[in-house]
């Protein structure tokens, strides 16, 4: 079925409410009837809602299909100007603007509300009017209780809760489907349906358009089409191959969920007929608008360059308006009853298929007092709502049963080589399966062997960390650390275990990481038992603030994380690569955990499947998926996820030592000055010496 219309029926059914709304809306820019200084904010949302219906006579009409590669890239700019740095300054969108024209208490809750308005860009494209008449409707409520004298604030706080809290039928229920169903083909058709040569198309998917996708998708034009397809096949055999290694069947499943930045269309039109001859269907759903679906700091589905990372910063925790114990609540009730109406579509999702970028150029955050913030009673119900989420997802979604692929590339703001970066990096995420396999399984021998390992930083690195290992039974049949090629996690590169967490301990330095779109500077966290005691970094001059951002971002707003992963990388081309354009600091965690050793914290990388066995390719099983706070799942759920796993790795240049010890005190170096020197695994130092 046509994706339009699909919505062709919901549509009908609320014309007449959207009507009455949008001439509402029209109305309101005229009218004096609302006091200075709210006057104008109302003035200026009702003018950027008019530009929405403007859109949607222009889209209606045939105009975006026909319209110039100019005429839709000035749309663009009109749609997104508001929040564009250089007019951010001036934008209700701000909260420091929000608050300075309309004082502490109205500034914030108005400002909330416009940012959810924005959210019509995304609607007026999906031709989704119903999302855009709730939206009105709100909004001309809110001004109604301004036409005489302001309200209170509680009357427009208690407003904007029921509204959150009453449409999450609506928006958590669409949300559930649209990660679930194929049928919603809105991005996939414009892929399918397009010449991608023509880069108007970019301008049909409702996101921001700058130039770094515009840039993206010419190069990928420019490349002959075996190798674009060969980034296909790598992507799409890695998916494949996760499920033969995991030994999951995919015959089972039905629809695989592709996320990406937009740019990529080219090699996602080739991935989707590979995918496609296996037998699954594609999902491409956006990533989360609605505040009630966004996660701080993570974007799942597809999207593009943020007009203004320091809006989205800004916004991250606009939930704190709504967020108590009857929302939490309420949420996770209608999430069950739409999982329990998409349990078929549930069935048969296979997981997602992943598509990274990096080279994005470096975000100074500001922590704005204006802003919202959890408090220490929500910081609990956000991570208790995400674990209750976890549970609903793994009960419908079996997490034994599916699968997932990651593959990264760059974006031209990597800078003037982008060309020669993105060439380097087809070839490190193509390296030789066979070979790697080979040279990590020596790796693991002495590892099993080992009792624990102890990692040691040089120089300035202030690591000092003693891991925990699993014992093994039958060493014939069992091994502690898994053997990790180019399946789920390309590149390829690293042998990994989720460590016994009593015995785990010391401190875990690195200078500077890439997390969640934010780039960490001197991070460092102390561990007693397995588990976060202390954390810092350099980001801020207040330490406090460097904290917050750690908990925030790593931690997920939980007071201590477990480490669910040490693993050693094994990639000395990428990290030879990364030396030779001066890009170690730019590079995604999904390149640099294969450049040294890395350390997860959070769940292990068997969470929700951890009974489900696991063999390296030499047929041994890795039984270290357990560590003792996963173990309490058998007691108790939501004693033993946090629904997060956020890797952090020392590299190489800024790494001594690792050594296996033995229960009976033998030591065996794996890695002494920052080069490997196990026996048998010499040749992985032969890209260092070219560094």
């Amino acid at each position: 079925m046509d994706y339009k219309i699909q919505f062709q029926q919901e549509n009908e059914a609320i014309m007449e409410r959207f009507e009455l709304s949008m001439e509402r809306i029209s109305q309101m820019v005229l009218e004096k009837t609302v006091q200075k200084p709210f006057l104008d904010y109302f003035a200026k949302t009702a003018s950027f809602i008019q530009m929405i219906g403007e859109y949607l006579a222009f889209i209606e009409q045939g105009h975006q299909k026909t319209a110039s590669m100019e005429e839709l890239s000035q749309w663009n700019h009109r749609l997104y100007e508001d929040i564009l740095p250089g007019h951010y300054e001036s934008s209700y969108a701000n909260p420091s603007y929000a608050v300075a024209q309309l004082g502490e208490e109205y500034g914030r809750l108005l400002c909330y509300l416009y940012k959810e308005i924005r959210g019509d860009i995304v609607f007026v494209h999906e031709w989704r009017l119903t999302d855009i008449t709730i939206l009105n409707e709100v909004l001309i409520e809110i001004y109604n209780m301004f036409e005489e004298e302001a309200p209170e604030v509680s009357a427009i706080k208690e407003v904007l809760y029921w509204f959150v809290s009453d449409y999450t039928d609506h928006t958590v229920s669409y949300r559930v489907r649209e990660g679930l169903d194929p049928s919603l083909s809105f991005a996939a058709d414009i892929i399918k349906e397009n010449d991608l040569s023509d880069l108007r198309y970019l301008y049909y998917f409702g996101e921001y358009i700058s130039d770094s996708e515009l840039k993206v998708a010419e190069f990928l034009n420019s490349l002959p089409e075996e190798k674009v397809r060969l980034m296909a096949d790598t992507y799409t055999e890695g998916y494949r191959k996760g499920f033969e290694v995991m030994g999951r069947d995919l015959s089972k499943k039905g629809a695989v969920q592709i996320r990406y930045e937009l740019g990529f269309e080219r090699m996602v039109k080739y991935a989707m007929e590979n995918f496609e001859k296996m037998g699954l269907k594609i999902i491409l759903c956006r990533a989360a608008v609605w505040s009630v679906n966004t996660n701080a700091g993570r974007k799942a589905g597809y999207y593009s360059t943020s007009p203004n990372r320091q809006y989205d910063y800004d916004h991250r925790y606009d939930n704190a308006i709504y967020l108590n114990k009857a929302f939490k609540d309420r949420k996770a009730s209608v999430m069950k009853v739409a999982y329990e109406t998409y349990k078929d579509l549930a069935l048969q999702y296979a997981g997602p298929a992943v598509i990274e970028t990096f080279g994005k150029e470096e975000f100074h955050p500001v922590n704005k007092p204006e802003a919202f913030r959890l408090d220490s009673k929500q910081e609990k119900l956000a991570a208790e709502m995400s674990n209750e989420t976890s549970v609903i997802l793994n009960q419908f979604i079996p997490g034994e049963e599916t699968s997932f692929t990651i593959i990264a590339f760059p974006v031209p703001t990597i800078g003037e080589r982008f060309e020669e970066i993105f060439e380097e990096t087809i070839k490190i995420n193509t390296l030789d399966y066979e070979k790697y396999k080979g040279l990590q399984q020596i790796i693991i021998d002495a590892l099993d062997e080992a009792e624990y390992v102890e990692v040691t930083g040089k120089g300035n690195n202030k690591t000092r960390l003693k891991v925990a290992l699993h014992s093994l039974h039958d060493k014939e049949k069992e091994t502690k650390f898994e053997n990790c090629v180019a399946d789920v996690n390309i590149p390829l590169g690293e042998v990994f275990t989720s460590p016994v967490l009593a015995g785990t301990e010391g401190t875990l330095f690195v200078s500077t990481v890439y997390i969640m779109d934010f780039q960490f500077k001197n991070l460092m966290m102390t561990f007693q038992n397995g588990m976060i005691t202390d954390y810092s970094c350099s980001n801020f001059e207040d330490p406090a603030e460097g904290r917050a951002l750690i908990k925030q971002v790593i931690l997920k707003n939980h007071d201590t994380l477990p480490m669910g992963e040490f693993a050693i990388g094994t990639n000395t081309t990428a990290y030879a690569m990364a030396r030779k354009f001066g890009i170690l600091d730019k590079l995604p965690i999904l390149i640099v955990e294969k450049m040294g050793p890395h350390f997860a914290v959070g769940d292990t990388c068997y969470s929700w499947a951890e009974d489900s066995p696991v063999y390296n390719p030499n047929g041994k099983e890795m039984i270290a998926r357990d560590n003792e706070v996963s173990e309490l799942r058998k007691e108790d759920l939501s004693k033993a996820y946090f629904s997060c796993h956020t890797d952090i790795t020392i590299p190489y240049a800024e790494l001594d030592r690792i050594e296996t010890i033995t229960p009976e005190g033998k030591r065996v170096q794996i890695i002494d000055d920052g080069k490997f020197v196990l026996e048998g695994i010499e040749e992985l130092n032969l890209p260092l010496l070219e560094v």
